[in-house]
């Protein structure tokens, strides 16, 4: 392998990584806020005892985030300097502005969210979780208007620079609001908030079903249960919306990720129907196996069931790869489908009573954390892989944007040791996170120290 797909590859491990964390803290952090405002309010004991232990949760996330994320903003520079030069200029506003509205907000107010609780005021303790929550808000804020400038980008010219190896072309910014508020940026911004709220809650049903099947924590596990499915129940089906405003925004500015994504290799006559299932065929250039609905991808994208939407033979060249974008878009849909369907179900037995004693959908709920850290991989996998042939869309190309100079040896070394940091660094989380868990809110640990799942018999 060469030294751009090794630099892909060693990219992609890193912010997948990374991302396992973010939407959880964003996700437990609105409970937090919640929980502690509903303790203001009400004076339960339940919900001071909730965020005290949900608190200690999200700092562990929270440091893990931080630490896997600075590594990205590093391989900009080295595997990624042509890109680094390119778009410099717009990313260096976006990213300080992440710096000073974000990471500062969160960085002040973090240690009186953590071990403020018996040294300032409730009302003042209670803002610092607010100001927490609303700083790792406004980081996604500012990265996903980075990101989103890459896959629409606007507010900008293209300048060619001289440098002592040569000209080289440069995106310089014109307009900073129409670079923040680029065609894309709020359908992302939504969708990526309503995933971390969705991450968040699965993360807390899961561990506070643990809890009830073992009966430990009860009444606390119950009030936590039930506000995550709540809210959880509402997101997911928010996301229906968002995910419909998303395709409508794919289709009028990248349509040939559209095409990829639903395997649609050639312009239908009237009609395009959407693919429910299938295997794409790229060499036949068909879908096999395929259940398709039909005229329903015209009316996604159009409103419109007559009105055919364009394959992937409208685009020359210049067309992203179809099996990874396909079967990460279509599982994502099926788990988003699986969360609505979960949680409606569980809050009917919510309503008549029977949700904490029914061991089996407990259990349920104690794996399906997983779901929601698949599906937000899956969409980011949907997402940029879609964008091939092109970093920066239709400007910058991903095969001219890495390092002129890298060596595809050295992009092996460092990515074989990443494989093996972030291995040691993900047994962490869990040892840890075990450890907390096993520790609960009253900080004594339990007979057995082991997150044990398959086993239900302890009591």
């Amino acid at each position: 392998m060469d030294a751009v797909i090794l630099s892909r590859l060693q990219f992609a491990l890193t912010a997948m990584f990374h991302y396992l964390f973010p939407p959880l803290a964003i996700g437990v952090g609105g409970f937090l806020v919640f929980w502690e405002a509903k303790y203001l309010v009400t004076k339960d004991p339940l919900y001071e005892k909730a965020t005290k232990f949900w608190t200690k949760i999200f700092a562990l996330n929270f440091v893990l985030g931080v630490a896997s994320g600075i590594v990205l903003e590093f391989q900009f520079g080295t595997n990624w300097a042509v890109y680094s030069r390119y778009v410099g200029d717009i990313f260096g506003s976006a990213l300080a502005a992440e710096g000073i509205f974000a990471f500062f907000l969160e960085s002040s107010f973090l240690a009186l969210l953590v071990f403020g609780w018996d040294r300032v005021s409730p009302r003042m303790h209670f803002l610092a979780t607010l100001l927490v929550f609303l700083g790792a808000v406004f980081s996604a804020f500012w990265i996903i208007v980075a990101v989103s400038w890459q896959h629409t980008p606007a507010g900008f010219v293209l300048r060619e620079v001289w440098t002592p190896t040569g000209p080289i072309k440069r995106a310089e910014l014109t307009d900073f609001w129409s670079a923040v508020f680029n065609p894309s940026m709020v359908d992302r911004l939504i969708h990526v908030l309503l995933g971390a709220f969705i991450a968040g809650g699965f993360f807390i049903m899961s561990i506070s079903a643990y809890y009830l099947i073992n009966q430990r924590h009860a009444p606390m596990a119950r009030k936590c249960f039930a506000s995550a499915l709540i809210a959880t129940a509402i997101a997911s089906l928010a996301m229906l919306i968002s995910g419909d405003s998303s395709a409508r925004m794919i289709a009028r500015y990248q349509p040939a990720k559209l095409a990829a994504m639903e395997g649609l290799f050639r312009t239908t006559e009237g009609g395009t129907p959407i693919q429910v299932f299938g295997i794409p065929d790229t060499n036949a250039k068909t879908v096999r196996f395929n259940i398709q609905m039909p005229g329903v991808l015209s009316f996604l994208a159009h409103r419109d069931f007559d009105l055919p939407v364009a394959g992937l033979d409208q685009f020359g060249i210049d067309v992203p790869p179809v099996e990874l974008p396909f079967f990460a878009f279509h599982l994502m849909v099926a788990l988003g489908v699986y969360f609505i369907a979960l949680t409606l179900f569980a809050l009917w037995r919510l309503r008549k009573g029977t949700l904490f004693q029914e061991r089996r959908l407990l259990w349920i709920f104690v794996y399906s954390v997983i779901g929601p850290l698949v599906a937000n991989q899956l969409g980011w996998v949907a997402t940029e892989v879609g964008r091939q042939p092109w970093i920066v869309y239709h400007q910058l190309r991903t095969s001219e944007a890495v390092s002129r100079n890298l060596a595809a040896s050295q992009v092996a070394g460092s990515f074989a040791v990443f494989c093996l940091i972030y291995l040691a660094l993900f047994a962490l989380w869990v040892y840890l996170l075990n450890e907390k868990i096993q520790r609960g809110p009253d900080s004594t640990l339990a007979p057995d120290r082991t997150f044990r799942v398959f086993d239900d018999r302890r009591s």
